[in-house]
């Protein structure tokens, strides 16, 4: 690709002894390169301003040339200029080179406006959780009579949670008659205070599974007191129902659309969705592949209503069960059953 501008490639200027068929270049911001014609009667060399521009030759003792002048795309989102002089005994000729903008790099994590990239996992090295993630350990009926034993690490060769092909799996895995997962905490310890808060991810198949991906106060003292973000909750007998849920003693389990927001994403158990949540001082907005489900906003009447001033940490888990999971009865022979998560996205305002 080549592109010229300024000066009539028909007439040459001259500077004394030297001439350029165009005294000014323009370039593509995606990079581009431009021929001109040289004539002199002595040798000549060139002094360029900028190492972005490329020139070829740069001197020579040839009186009649032909030289090719370059750029690599623009890195920046402003266009930019620089000269090439081209000196021959005292003479003097001058080209001016303009290269266009370049576009804008592109946001690998999908930033939103306003805000910045403060914590993420991608899942895309290593075969396990890092030291940023803690898992739960408990029995059976610990939470909501769940079924699901919650350990950390492997039940008969398969752990509950891996890391395989960019994708953390949380396994629900049946074995000697128990039922095995996993639950895991993001920054358990310091968690964030407001923010945008996403993950990517597949739920697992069958009646019994009750996958999640919430929030819980990094200084929990009482529930539903110190509050609950549910970003997302779905249960297997009915599969593709998403809900986005708040829990503080005003709202719990009251079931209202101030507290509660759902969606039906049909393929929910057999592609991946993005499940997100932007929380300010003054709203929760719930989302599921950027549509709003969910707006729960601070009405100002206290702690009762709005303890979400403070620290709260992101959780994964599948549990097995329960007071909801198990509210149709469970199928085991749905297990092993795997939610996938592509990534955790934490994002906080610059």
């Amino acid at each position: 690709m080549s592109c010229s501008g300024g000066g009539d490639d028909s007439t040459p200027s001259s500077s004394g002894n030297v001439t350029v068929s165009q005294t000014e270049v323009s370039l593509s911001g995606a990079g581009a390169s431009v021929t001109v014609q040289l004539q002199t009667d002595h040798e000549w060399g060139t002094d360029i301003s900028d190492t972005w521009i490329k020139m070829t030759p740069s001197s020579s003792v040839e009186h009649s040339s032909s030289i090719t002048i370059s750029a690599e795309a623009n890195p920046d989102t402003i266009a930019r200029e620089g000269t090439i002089t081209i000196k021959s005994g005292t003479a003097r000729a001058y080209i001016k080179v303009k290269q266009a903008a370049g576009a804008a790099k592109e946001d690998p994590y999908n930033t939103p406006d306003g805000y910045k990239l403060v914590w993420h996992d991608e899942f895309n090295s290593g075969t396990t959780l890092d030291e940023d993630w803690t898992h739960e350990v408990q029995k059976s009926g610990w939470v909501n009579n769940e079924l699901q034993n919650y350990v950390n690490g492997e039940i008969d060769g398969n752990r509950v949670t891996e890391i395989s092909d960019g994708k953390l799996n949380i396994n629900c895995i049946k074995y000697n008659g128990k039922i095995y997962s996993g639950r895991v905490y993001a920054k358990v310890k310091t968690g964030w205070k407001y923010g945008y808060v996403e993950a990517r991810i597949k739920l697992p198949k069958g009646k019994g599974t009750w996958p999640a991906f919430w929030m819980m106060p990094v200084n929990f003292k009482s529930w539903p007191a110190d509050g609950e973000i549910d970003i997302m909750e779905e249960v297997g007998y009915a599969a593709g129902g998403i809900h986005s849920t708040i829990h503080c003693n005003k709202y719990n389990n009251g079931g209202t659309s101030i507290e509660t927001g759902y969606k039906y994403v049909s393929t929910a158990e057999s592609d991946y969705h993005v499940y997100a949540m932007k929380w300010t001082a003054t709203e929760m907005i719930f989302y599921v592949d950027g549509e709003t489900i969910l707006t729960y906003k601070n009405d100002g009447t206290g702690i009762n209503a709005w303890p979400f001033d403070n620290p709260f940490y992101v959780i994964l888990n599948v549990a097995w069960g329960g007071v909801w999971g198990g509210q149709q009865g469970v199928n085991e022979g749905a297990l092993p059953a795997t939610m996938s998560v592509d990534y955790v996205r934490v994002f906080q305002k610059k």
